[in-house]
């Protein structure tokens, strides 16, 4: 069983909106330059380049043809406008930070943003409409038959209007738990009942039937429908509908019904690990930085190893260790249990105000998050993520209750949204696995950019860690 992604399945919008860049940018140019004037071909091409490579990464990142088919005209023109507009700033940063100013002409780039927002908007909405007649022209042909319950029928009825560019035409419904012929359902004639409803596709045009029932229901119909030639689509709601995030997915060539907390699509993942290893490469070298500065001033209060490595849990129960600044004495583990009673966390994590373990530097670097730093390691290694949730100790692990392994659905990670959350604040443990569960739920590549720039922002004004 295969799933296409937006982006395959509107191959024709994404080779039209490549046409219209080419186009904008020629039109651009003449604007600025005018017809006849001297052109750098190096410097034409290689912009070129760079707005056609920033559209493709947008296209990758934002899914903007997610939905278009059903985008009316205002909010086809946001969509487009946004698209542009992320093109237009990327591109001025990228000149900006490569001094290339004057080489790269920042009027073409506002030319260019012009041009393409209008041309790109017209292009769609005529590509659409063309779709939207030809939709029509071969709606006679494919004839469908709806078959609910009597709760579900009208909103599917919406549901399978509201779509313009389907290429079947509802003739009628069957409603299995009522006898109401004649009846109308927003301006569809119900016209049979159970009993009738195969003498119904015997005596009438009916291509395909939309069964949506319980499994019982389904198998009365189904054997019969099938040995009738009709064929049947059949909604998984019954199936899929207390499930959460469910997909359908083929492994090893069987096909099964997948559920989990969050299931990230490929373009996430995608992204989720390239922005880890960009970060975890300028992380280390921070790191590096910051170990010429606070290695000896560590090793000098406090003789020992200026690393500190732990084991702790990752994702579905992984260990792996972690490493951080040593903040603390050497001996900190073993005086841990008789500093439990001074714990101000409730639950299954220990934290303390004035924690006598640490080092005279250790409250700044604590403050300051930098013993977190070479955790970017971890990142790049690939056991942690930048964001993501706190990976507990071992021993916090093993006195989990079987809800609180939810946390560890996903990689651990540098921060997350119990850090922005004022987790100085925090003391109660079942706040923090609710707030993770909400981070793992609801994830996108955004929400992650969003947390890293607000604890950026924490650690700058030395909020939140202590």
């Amino acid at each position: 069983m295969r799933q296409y992604s937006s982006r395959s399945k509107h191959i024709d919008f994404i080779i039209l909106d490549l046409f219209t860049v080419e186009l904008s940018f020629v039109l651009a140019n003449l604007a600025r330059f005018g017809i006849g004037a001297a052109v750098d071909y190096r410097i034409f091409a290689s912009m070129n380049l760079l707005l056609v490579l920033l559209h493709l990464v947008i296209v990758f990142a934002a899914e903007c043809y997610s939905g278009i088919l059903r985008r009316g005209y205002l909010k086809e023109l946001k969509q487009v406008v946004f698209h542009n507009g992320a093109v237009l700033a990327s591109g001025l940063l990228v000149i900006f930070f490569l001094q290339a100013s004057a080489q790269y002409s920042r009027l073409v780039m506002v030319y260019f943003f012009i041009f393409d927002v209008i041309i790109m908007y017209l292009l769609r909405i005529a590509r659409k409409r063309f779709l939207l007649r030809v939709s029509k022209r071969h709606r006679d042909g494919r004839k469908m038959l709806l078959v609910a319950y009597r709760a579900d029928a009208e909103a599917l009825v919406k549901e399978l209007a509201e779509y313009n560019y389907s290429d079947f035409n509802l003739e009628g419904i069957c409603i299995l738990d009522s006898n109401c012929v004649g009846e109308r359902i927003e301006e569809v004639e119900v016209v049979t009942t159970r009993k009738e409803l195969f003498e119904y596709v015997k005596e009438n045009v009916v291509d395909t039937v939309f069964l949506k029932c319980r499994e019982d229901e389904r198998k009365k119909l189904m054997d019969t429908l099938y040995h009738m030639g009709v064929m049947v689509h059949m909604s998984l709601d019954f199936v899929l509908g207390d499930l959460p995030h469910a997909t359908l997915q083929n492994i090893n060539g069987i096909s099964v019904i997948t559920a989990a907390m969050h299931q990230p699509t490929t373009r996430q993942r995608v992204m989720k690990r390239a922005m880890d290893i960009c970060g975890g490469l300028v992380g280390l070298c921070c790191t590096g930085l910051i170990c010429l500065v606070f290695g000896p001033i560590i090793k000098i209060q406090s003789p020992g190893p200026i690393f500190f490595k732990q084991q702790r849990v990752g994702q579905n129960g992984r260990r792996f260790n972690i490493y951080k600044f040593r903040s603390m004495y050497p001996d900190a583990e073993a005086r841990k249990a008789e500093l439990m009673k001074e714990n101000k966390m409730s639950g299954h994590m220990f934290k303390m105000d004035n924690d006598p373990r640490i080092i005279p530097i250790g409250h700044f670097m604590r403050k300051t998050s930098l013993d977190e730093f070479p955790q970017f390691f971890n990142v790049l290694m690939g056991d942690m993520s930048l964001v993501g949730t706190r990976p507990p100790t071992v021993d916090e692990y093993e006195k989990y209750e079987l809800h609180h392994r939810s946390r560890l659905a996903i990689k651990p990670g540098l921060t997350g949204l119990w850090q922005v959350s004022g987790r100085s604040d925090i003391t109660d443990f079942e706040e923090v696995v609710e707030l993770d569960k909400k981070y793992i739920r609801g994830f996108c590549i955004s929400q992650d950019i969003k947390i890293i720039l607000k604890t950026v922002w924490i650690v700058l004004v030395g909020r939140g860690a202590k």
